[in-house]
């Protein structure tokens, strides 16, 4: 079963830092390649998700305007882990943040797409 696992929610003042990991299960590398990974959020209220930023296998980052400059996000290989540093949060990031994965099957080719449960992240003013 694919499994990411995320990780680093809490509670945290405005202008606070908090660190999000996601975890893929070493059930999914057996099967698939990734592709891309990212960290999506749905704050209180809203109906669409917003993807804030993803990760490329070469690294490469790509980030949402609204968390430009405050949030990073990297790649651990080894580990099958991805991360998003957030700093200097602001109480609109509140919100549920998924981690999720671009795979390609590694026999057949295909691609689907996968999210974890989701962690709260909550800034309060």
């Amino acid at each position: 079963q694919v499994q990411l696992v995320e990780s680093g929610g809490g509670l945290v003042q405005a202008g606070g830092s908090l660190r999000l990991s996601c975890e893929a299960s070493k059930s999914i590398l057996n099967i698939f390649n990734i592709k891309t990974m990212g960290w999506s959020r749905q704050g209180p209220g809203k109906q669409q998700r917003e993807l804030v930023a993803t990760i490329t296998r070469g690294e490469r980052t790509t980030y949402a305007d609204s968390v430009k400059g405050r949030f990073t996000m990297s790649r651990d290989n080894a580990k099958n882990t991805v991360y998003l540093q957030m700093n200097n949060l602001k109480p609109e990031d509140t919100a549920v943040y998924y981690c999720n994965a671009d795979l390609i099957h590694r026999g057949l080719g295909y691609e689907v797409d996968y999210r974890g449960q989701g962690t709260q992240v909550t800034v309060s003013s």
